[in-house]
């Protein structure tokens, strides 16, 4: 173990016992291989056993320990205190109503995101013993960018318009339902629409830009929403030159 140490601030909060938010302030290691969450395991399991915080893999792939550090939305398993000097700040994701401490509800962005339908819908399904359905490399690049995502909610936090518009269904969810719709064994793009294209939709989004930045996989959900507002101006006008019947 390190002499070297390295303080680190965590807010705390408890909305079951507490008023407000605090900050806890801790004395940890300062090794250089430590990532951010191997300092918190070692609060947890040497300083204090009430901090509360998610993880599972440990290799930015499940997308739980998702946090704001140094007011950077980051994953904990992949920020290193090697990269940092003087105090460190640790919260939890904005844009999120707190469970406890570093724990975000999660439950709003589960809700935008089945809303899409994140997965493959085909209206004629294949009998079996056709075989799968190929793609060629160029039909696959049009989405492997944006199948990257794994939920980690960081684009969420850093959104300012999560913050104006609560409602705005969100950067990670657009881009994993324009996955979906550029995928060719796909046949849900009318479904997805309404949500996309709605009112609270990719047209709420200002274009900041930020949810890309701090995008761990590079999905780039800025991009996303952009073309999905292209291809809605596309359809809108469509709609005038090639009017369904009815008028609708």
């Amino acid at each position: 173990m390190s002499d070297k140490m390295i303080n680190i601030e965590i807010l705390r909060y408890n909305p079951e016992s507490d008023e407000k938010p605090s900050y806890g302030k801790f004395e940890v290691p300062y090794l250089e291989e430590w990532s951010m969450l191997d300092a918190l395991e070692y609060i947890k399991d040497e300083l204090d056993s009430t901090l509360a915080y998610r993880w599972s893999c440990r290799m930015a792939v499940c997308g739980s320990c998702g946090m704001v550090i140094n007011g950077t939305p980051k994953l904990g398993c992949e920020t290193f205190l090697r990269d940092y000097k003087g105090t460190i700040k640790v919260e939890p994701l904005a844009n999120f109503p707190i469970e406890r401490d570093l724990v975000v509800d999660a439950e709003d962005f589960i809700n935008k995101l089945e809303s899409v339908k994140p997965y493959i819908i085909n209206a004629m399904e294949k009998p079996v013993e056709e075989g799968v359905t190929k793609q060629t490399p160029k039909e696959l690049s049009l989405y492997k960018q944006f199948s990257s995502c794994i939920n980690c909610m960081l684009c969420y936090s850093a959104c300012p318009q999560m913050g104006i518009n609560p409602l705005f269904t969100g950067p990670a969810v657009i881009a994993l339902g324009h996955r979906y719709n550029l995928d060719t064994r796909d046949d849900g793009y009318d479904e997805r629409t309404e949500v996309i294209q709605g009112k609270n939709g990719v047209w709420s989004c200002t274009f900041v830009g930020y949810c890309s930045e701090v995008c761990p996989k590079n999905v780039d959900p800025a991009a996303a929403i952009n073309q999905n507002k292209l291809q809605g101006a596309q359809d809108w006008a469509l709609s005038f030159l090639m009017p369904r019947k009815g008028g609708k």
